[in-house]
């Protein structure tokens, strides 16, 4: 159930941001990486501060993502259940929340590492584009490895 919240929660990230950048392809995405790498988040209410104003801003856009990613994750668990529940999952799980959330540290989260997960907020906070580095080498690292030495290794 927890996999497939998660991978609901990807999906609406991945198709906000394919409907932001479908809009002003090369600007917003360049601020966007500027600001994911660029600077760091003072606290968690910046944060939030701003998503609410990009809530403000596109409703709309908002709106339709949610909708968007309804009808997919229907349609993948429908017709897709039983191959979310097969082995290996777990791995491919670890990768995209190491590419798109590793930054928070979720990955680490959800394979049972608190302390490291912990870090990741940590580090975060104090030098986002460090965070990002390191998401992203988890998330190379993860894609290198077996099916079964990932096993070994973690256990989510």
């Amino acid at each position: 159930m927890l996999k497939n919240i998660l991978l609901s929660i990807v999906i609406f990230a991945v198709v906000l941001i394919a409907l932001t950048f479908g809009e002003k392809t090369f600007n917003v995405f360049a601020e966007w990486l500027y600001e994911l790498t660029g600077i760091a988040v003072i606290n968690l209410q910046s944060l939030y501060m701003s998503i609410k104003g990009y809530v403000l801003d596109d409703p709309f856009k908002v709106v339709v993502a949610l909708i968007i990613t309804a009808i997919i994750c229907f349609w993948l668990f429908k017709n897709n259940g039983a191959k979310l529940n097969e082995e290996g999952t777990p791995r491919k799980i670890a990768i995209i929340l190491a590419i798109f959330l590793g930054w928070l540290g979720v990955h680490r989260f959800y394979l049972n590492q608190l302390i490291t997960g912990l870090l990741y907020l940590i580090i975060s906070q104090i030098f986002l584009p460090l965070a990002v580095i390191l998401s992203l080498i988890d998330a190379v690292r993860y894609y290198s490895m077996s099916e079964v030495d990932f096993q070994k290794k973690f256990k989510p």
